[in-house]
């Protein structure tokens, strides 16, 4: 209960923060921040993305899009258990919608996320099984030094990842974004090796 409640606290926290508007890491956010983040004391499954899309930051539901459609069919889950907070935490590396860039894509994740508040949200959840690292910037963070130098050789030493691994362990995907479609058919080899792999995987911890 001490554990929970912790943790309640410190989405609170979260969710007032102010940051990129009152001391931004260059310049500040443009709009209001609507921060994003499940946080869990039971989960034993994390999804570690990249940052909320607009229609998130409308919505305030994580992946609340075609992205995370996708990402759904990749672990073989349905809604229900995706949104079930006591079986799956959300901690992507920024917590607001970045904006958009010139050429009207989004923006990388606010640095400012990382700095304040994600060596304390995982050490709140030591509970936590498998970390789900989704795109460069989550994997940069998670995986440190065994990060491989592309996102796809990353993706590639998957398996080899995971099995180095423990307490958590860590799974490397590419982002469920609609955009890299066009990545997903020039890298037949993740939906044949990783995706079978990551299905029983979540499967398997769902059902202990």
């Amino acid at each position: 209960m001490e554990h929970a409640s912790k943790l309640t606290r410190l989405t609170e926290r979260i969710e007032s923060c102010r940051i990129c508007c009152a001391a931004p890491n260059g310049a500040a956010l443009p709009h209001e921040p609507r921060p994003v983040v499940r946080l869990s004391s039971t989960a034993r499954i994390c999804i570690a993305g990249q940052a909320p899309g607009m229609k998130v930051h409308k919505t305030g539901i994580p992946f609340n899009d075609p992205s995370g459609d996708r990402l759904r069919d990749w672990m073989g889950i349905d809604r229900d258990c995706f949104y079930d907070q006591r079986k799956i935490a959300i901690v992507p590396m920024g917590f607001c919608f970045p904006g958009y860039d010139a050429k009207g894509g989004d923006l990388p994740p606010r640095k400012e996320c990382v700095k304040a508040w994600h060596d304390e949200i995982f050490a709140g959840m030591p509970q936590l099984e498998v970390i789900l690292v989704i795109g460069q910037y989550a994997q940069r963070y998670h995986l440190g030094k065994r990060r491989a130098k592309t996102l796809t050789q990353t993706v590639e030493q998957a398996k080899a990842v995971w099995n180095e691994t423990a307490s958590p362990r860590i799974l490397p995907l590419p982002h469920p974004s609609w955009r890299n479609t066009a990545w997903l058919k020039k890298n037949p080899w993740f939906e044949r090796d990783i995706l079978p792999f990551l299905k029983e995987e979540v499967h398997k911890l769902l059902a202990e």
